[in-house]
């Protein structure tokens, strides 16, 4: 059994015998594995999200919430090159060091002879130039998630800097540049602020007041904005 195998098979052996644990040595004898290697799974699993937490005593050992399994991933050699071409286009994004997890983990959770194939296929596509905009500051980029508000100095087209206090809403993006919208203490509005015209940022300790962002708030005169959506 490889170790994408495995670390789908720990999950759904503590996932069948839920709430009650299992210890590593156990573990260990049904994957014929060691116990550190089943730690080092466990480990990773729960880098990754899975609720998986140890009990201690004699009797104790991993357990995992019943309510969760780990579905397994069946990406074919192109589906996994089509993602990891899609997701390159999200290099200057607020979402670059997202979607480079997430192909580690679509690479991680393929077959291995998948794998190797989509690596193979991938070796044969390349991009010509660069045309993504700037890296954002990973502080920008957090900015939603964080849901604090932001200290920023900004600067104008002259390159004038005002310092700002904002509450960040939403993101919009163009091909150059990104935006991020929030509301402007300063302004006492909602403003539209390039990320790469952002010369500092401070995260701070306050958690702003909740705001709608509401779609006339993106009539922004760059074009027509199309919101995200995960369907496909």
């Amino acid at each position: 059994m490889n170790r994408t195998d495995r670390l789908y098979a720990l999950v759904e052996e503590l996932r069948a015998i839920a709430p009650r644990p299992r210890s590593a040595r156990w573990l260990a004898d049904r994957f014929e594995v060691s116990a550190r290697t089943i730690e080092r799974d466990i480990g990773a699993l729960q880098q990754s999200g899975v609720p998986i937490y140890a009990e201690p005593g004699r009797t104790g050992g991993y357990c995992l919430d019943k309510a969760h399994t780990l579905p397994p991933v069946n990406l074919t050699p192109s589906e996994a090159v089509a993602m990891a071409l899609a997701l390159k286009h999200l290099d200057g994004t607020p979402f670059r060091a997202e979607a480079a997890s997430a192909l580690r983990k679509l690479v991680a959770a393929m077959q291995h002879d998948d794998a190797t194939a989509a690596q193979d296929l991938a070796a044969r596509v390349h991009v010509l130039g660069k045309s993504s905009p700037p890296p954002i500051p990973r502080e920008i980029a957090d900015a939603l998630a964080a849901g604090r508000v932001l200290r920023i100095g900004y600067g104008d087209r002259q390159g004038a800097v005002t310092r700002r206090e904002i509450e960040p809403l939403g993101y919009v993006g163009k091909p150059t540049h990104w935006y991020l919208i929030a509301w402007c203490r300063l302004r006492k509005e909602i403003r539209a602020f390039r990320t790469d015209r952002i010369t500092s940022v401070t995260v701070t300790a306050e958690v702003p007041p909740l705001r709608l962002l509401r779609r006339e708030d993106l009539d922004i005169p760059y074009g027509v904005v199309e919101q995200l959506s995960l369907a496909g």
